[in-house]
Parts: structure tokens; sequence; C-alpha cells
């Protein structure tokens, strides 16, 4: 059972390929920040629930929210012998990893008293491998703080099995051309630490490192589909054969 628990609706970026960067109210509401009752009560009623794969993210970016430490701590923190949640996974743009929010998440992927692989996975929204098609893809000027926050947590986990780490390009016209770029660079930094990884042109597996070609879902499906299969063909992975639901 997959639950999302949205820590915020609040975001630091504005991509073009997101809806959340065409509204000021991303469910009809003014943007907020889960107070950390309601954080508690959401997850006390988790409890006696099967299998459930908690993530703190739907529309925002979880990492805004002012105790997102906090939050993720207490929920590990009551999870022993998994009574809350079986598995956890973080999706983020990383703008916000710093070395200690990396170092504990680390620390939190390691409980003693919670099943291993418990904190499966953290997914990467990149989208792009140069700061210039970065800022054009995602609306702001990051992509070399997030291209060094990623690589520093990579190293940081080093051959530690869990979290397994995705890193995620949407394919669009704005990023076609370094695509190839992309796969390379991710590539190098997995084998720099000895990891297994794939491409893979659909969701990726939740016990490997991976590097995720994302098809956009828009208006002109079409083309998004002849971009995605280019991209594809490009690094040397099958294209899908049919329309997944991204985005």
């Amino acid at each position: 059972m997959n639950v999302n628990l949205e820590l915020t609706d609040h975001c630091n970026i504005r991509c073009r390929m997101c809806s959340q960067s065409l509204r000021d109210e991303a469910h009809g509401a003014p943007m907020r920040f889960m107070d950390f009752a309601t954080w508690q009560n959401g997850l006390a009623g988790l409890e006696g629930l099967p299998d459930v794969h908690l993530c703190p993210h739907w529309l925002g970016e979880p990492t805004l929210h002012p105790e997102f430490e906090a939050f993720v701590e207490y929920a590990f923190a009551i999870n022993r012998d998994n009574r809350i949640f079986k598995r956890f996974k973080l999706h983020t743009n990383a703008v916000i990893l710093p070395v200690a929010r990396a170092r504990l998440l680390l620390r939190l992927a390691s409980q003693p008293d919670v099943e291993p692989g418990t904190f499966e996975a953290v997914h990467f929204s990149i989208d792009a491998w140069s700061p210039a098609t970065y800022a054009f893809v995602k609306g702001a000027d990051h992509g070399e703080r997030v291209f060094r926050n990623v690589e520093r947590f990579i190293q940081l986990r080093g051959e530690v099995p869990f979290p397994v780490v995705h890193v995620t390009l949407v394919v669009q016209e704005g990023n076609l051309h370094e695509v190839r770029d992309f796969v390379d660079h991710w590539s190098r930094v997995f084998r720099s630490v000895n990891r297994s990884f794939r491409v893979t042109a659909d969701w990726p597996p939740f016990d490997q490192d991976a590097i995720y070609l994302r098809r956009l879902n828009a208006g002109d499906q079409a083309r998004s589909d002849a971009w995605h299969a280019r991209a594809c063909v490009d690094v040397g992975i099958p294209p899908l054969a049919r329309a997944s639901g991204s985005f």
C-alpha cells in the first residue's frame, strides 16, 4: 500500500514540465507546511495496515519543510520492527541537501531495529546535465549545487546497500541534446563507488541504483513519445512500447 503524506505543497523550483509551476495553489488552497501533530496522527493511523510504503511527498518539495529532519527522525523512531511502515522512499530535487542532512538520512537507513532496506530509495529529480540546461528546464540556477549534493550523497553512502539511488531525467525538447551526457556522467559516478546500476526507460527497481529516462506526458503525446524513443536509442536501451504515467 503506497501512502503519500505530503509535508508541503511548496516547491523551490519551477520545472517547465510540472503543473506545480503553473499555479499558485497546488490543491485549490493556499500552500502550507504540515504541522507536527498532523504528521504524528497520520503515522499513527497507519499502524496495523498491511505493507505500507511511505513517501513524504506529492506535489511539493519535502525538504523545504523547516522541520524536515524532525519529521523523518520521528517516523523512524516509532517504526521499530516496522510496525508503522514496511518501506520508505524520498523524492527530492536535491536543492537542499547539505552534508548533515545526507548523513542523517543515511543513519536512518541503517537503523538496527527495522528490517534492512526499510529506507529503500531516494529518487533525485535532476532533468539536465549542463547548468544552462538545468536553469532552462528547472526555472532556477541550481544545477551545479544539485550535482554536488547528489554526488556527495552517493559518495557518503558508498557500498551500503540501501537506500538505492535513482537519478531521473524527464526527456523533453529542452534537454534531449544532452541525454547521453547525463547517462555517461551518472554512470561514472555509480562506478566510482562500485555500484551496480541500470539505465531504464520505465520506473526503476527498488533493489538497484538506476538512471531513469522518464517519458513526459504532454498535450502532444506523439511528439513526447518520439523524443523519449530517440533518447532511448541514443543510449542503447529499448524505448517503452506505450505511454507510462509520467507527470
